[in-house]
């Protein structure tokens, strides 16, 4: 039997709908990934992106294992640039904004890092003679240089869903 006298369970707060901006941002995060991926296909496919055959085979064991390590690489790398794409749904909603919240800006931060790291990487004088001419190393740097933005874009997706879930349990 219905009792009217008990009040209804509480409702969680809904947030406010993802800015147009910060769903721009998420969407360029995911748009980032893809040149570098691509590129990586590519070198376990055996085109050329300037590594001669011998460093492909004794650097980055390709043909070998390497083709796995590098295609999965590429498939990682796109679904983590998946994941800001959550923060500015619409439709999924997690369960506690709060941890997610803690999630992405642990991303964030390790984003900012590994970006840190790899600019040492990338002036290291070893990582720069792999490459075969100087046009193969202005490519390779085209490629890779939307990695770079990722960072900030994920800091800035981070703020904007954190503000919009401020105060939910």
């Amino acid at each position: 039997m219905y009792d009217m006298n008990t009040a209804p369970a509480p409702l969680l707060p809904v947030a406010a709908p993802a800015p147009v901006w910060a769903r721009r941002a998420a969407h360029a995060i995911a748009l980032c990934a893809v040149p570098s991926g691509l590129w990586r296909i590519a070198m376990a496919s055996g085109v050329y992106v300037g590594y001669s055959e011998q460093v492909l085979r004794d650097v980055f064991d390709i043909p070998g294992w390497g083709i796995a390590y590098v295609v999965g690489l590429s498939v990682l790398a796109e679904l983590a640039a998946l994941f800001p794409l959550l923060l500015v749904s619409e439709r999924w909603r997690p369960l506690r904004p709060r941890a997610m919240t803690a999630v992405a800006w642990t991303a964030s931060v390790v984003l900012v890092l590994v970006a840190l790291w790899q600019l040492v990487v990338a002036f290291t004088v070893e990582s720069q003679t792999y490459m075969t001419s100087d046009t193969a190393q202005t490519v390779w740097a085209f490629i890779f240089a939307p990695l770079f933005a990722i960072p900030a874009l994920m800091t800035a997706v981070t703020w904007s869903y954190a503000k919009r879930h401020r105060g939910q349990a």
